[in-house]
């Protein structure tokens, strides 16, 4: 049961509840995040840019934040990734390796290990080593290793909302998330 109560759409001052009503599920992570009311809405669209706006693959980066669900022990993170990752072309083989934590598997080329690493490095170490970096950098553009950066701290972070105020698991709906963001694009929150 989570710490503390969920926002609710009838309750909340008219700017939040306007956000809520736009999202496609009427997930507890939203619920939850509603409690910082100014910080709502750019939380929302931060995620909704890691979301559709990168230019980093969107497997390596669906691969990077289960990694980031399962070093934050962040269940609820993982439960509504693994529909995403799927969409983004993981494996069933891959998001295996991930849930037992072996991001060396032999399922994963060396561009996804070399995501996995930095994004682990990223999440422990609040930085990655030089040879973790160098690694990605053998792959990713300077660009897209600073999307990944920025797509670890966030779902870091989105762990550490979830785990901190023990929201509870919602069914796996972050495919229709994802499918409304990919359709509303820009205009995700207008």
């Amino acid at each position: 049961m989570a710490r503390i109560p969920y926002v609710e759409n009838e309750s909340a001052a008219d700017d939040v509840r306007a956000v809520l009503e736009q999202m496609p599920a009427n997930l507890n992570i939203f619920r939850m995040a509603a409690h910082a009311e100014t910080n709502l809405r750019p939380l929302l669209t931060l995620g909704v840019s890691v979301l559709t706006n990168q230019t980093l693959d969107d497997r390596l980066r669906e691969l990077a934040i289960l990694r980031v669900a399962r070093l934050t022990s962040a269940e609820y993170e993982w439960v509504q990734h693994v529909p995403i990752a799927r969409i983004t072309g993981a494996s069933d083989e891959e998001i295996a390796a991930l849930e037992r934590d072996d991001i060396e598997a032999d399922c994963f080329d060396e561009e996804a290990k070399a995501v996995l690493r930095f994004a682990s490095e990223v999440n422990r170490n609040i930085g990655a080593s030089q040879e973790a970096f160098d690694a990605a950098a053998a792959h990713l553009s300077h660009r897209e290793i600073v999307e990944l950066i920025i797509a670890v701290g966030f779902y870091t972070m989105m762990a550490m909302i979830m785990e901190s105020t023990g929201i509870d698991l919602d069914e796996p709906m972050g495919d229709t998330v994802l499918a409304a963001a990919r359709d509303r694009g820009e205009d995700f929150l207008d």
